[in-house]
């Protein structure tokens, strides 16, 4: 009996060692920002623009440090994805994007904006990896587009439309070469109307 008691003593003494040791430990560190950590949730979210917006003039770079803006790409659709190469769903979705750009080619173009804080030095051995063939790769390093669009998570996608709207939004990772994709993108790739001209009737 007055061995059962002393062992139930120790097993007290242990669980009070553990629990005082978990107290110790630091807490769990939280989500870090949308620069620097979270992705988007696995799936997406379509949300619809309505009425269009006028795009933000976000600034950024190509690899070669280059400066851009938006407005250098309007009078044409273009798919702003906004992306990093530490986003697991980024990563997975990059591909599409790629066949996405090589199937519409001129019909579409297809900017994928990386967010890494360490710009190309983060950017250019993950592309060498992937090795894709159509994909226009850009630098925001300072994550002006995170403010500028209001970004909850990555991957986010905006299609822009030629003049220059926001008319879609999707957050979270998508197959760009879908049925899903396809529905949502063939409304803008139909080419602008003629101009009409006008002939002027003399007596």
């Amino acid at each position: 009996m007055k061995a059962l008691s002393v062992l139930v003593v120790l097993c007290v003494a242990a669980l009070g060692l553990l629990l005082y040791y978990r107290a110790q430990l630091p807490p769990a560190t939280p989500a870090p920002s949308v620069a620097n950590g979270p992705p988007a949730e696995e799936g997406f979210e379509f949300t619809p623009l309505a009425p269009p917006r006028p795009a933000p003039a976000l600034r950024f770079t190509a690899r070669d440090g280059t400066p851009k803006t938006l407005a250098d790409f309007r009078g044409r659709p273009v798919l702003v994805n906004f992306w990093a190469t530490w986003c697991g769903p980024c990563r997975e979705e990059m591909p599409s994007l790629d066949r996405l750009q090589a199937r519409l080619g001129k019909r579409l173009t297809v900017l994928a904006i990386s967010e890494d804080r360490r710009g190309a030095d983060a950017v250019d051995p993950f592309l060498a990896k992937l090795k894709l063939a159509a994909l226009a790769v850009y630098l925001d390093p300072e994550n002006d587009a995170l403010q500028a669009f209001h970004l909850r998570g990555l991957p986010t996608s905006v299609l822009i439309d030629r003049d220059g709207r926001m008319v879609w939004r999707v957050e979270g990772a998508l197959d760009w070469t879908g049925p899903d994709a396809a529905a949502k993108l063939a409304p803008y790739l139909a080419p602008p109307p003629p101009a009409v001209q006008r002939t002027s009737t003399s007596p």
